[in-house]
């Protein structure tokens, strides 16, 4: 993976959006990026599930959770298929389990927090749809940078 610093990133590309939210950062990569896979979902992690068991080919999947730190969206088992099928991270508006696990995955992860509650497996959500998240808007196939100052959206390839 190149090298980068969303600082600089930002420096470069004013165009280039910054996530308004505190993620904690999980899993073995501190720095990753991507084309973006986006899903929004609340408290039902069952896209997520099926989104990490394709072919990632260095994508970031973007979950919209809403915020909620009730249910994770993402725990040990999801984090394995997705760091063996190629994803380059995962970043979430909501909340992880399995902490201990991920953060030695060969995988990025962001995340507002950890809760040890798993979601219910009802099939509810949208795939492949525009998301909000801290007030950037982010569209499928729109390039992520993450780091551990911040998570970057921009329309365009910035490396």
């Amino acid at each position: 993976m190149t090298e980068f610093a969303t600082p600089d990133l930002s420096d470069d590309a004013p165009e280039a959006r910054a996530i308004g939210l505190q993620f904690n950062s999980y899993g073995k990569h501190p720095r990753f990026s991507g084309r973006a896979v986006t899903i929004k979902c609340h408290e039902d992690n069952s896209l997520v599930k099926q989104c990490v068991e394709e072919p990632g080919e260095g994508r970031v999947i973007v979950v919209d959770g809403g915020g909620s730190q009730r249910r994770a969206l993402l725990g040990d088992m999801l984090a394995e298929k997705a760091a063996s099928n190629g994803w380059s991270g995962l970043v979430i508006n909501g909340v992880i389990r399995d902490v201990d696990e991920i953060r030695g995955m060969a995988l990025g992860v962001r995340a507002l927090g950890s809760c040890p509650v798993k979601t219910e497996k009802l099939g509810m959500g949208q795939r492949d749809v525009v998301i909000e998240i801290g007030g950037v808007d982010i569209a499928p196939g729109d390039y992520v940078y993450a780091d551990n100052n911040g998570v970057l959206i921009s329309k365009n390839a910035l490396l």
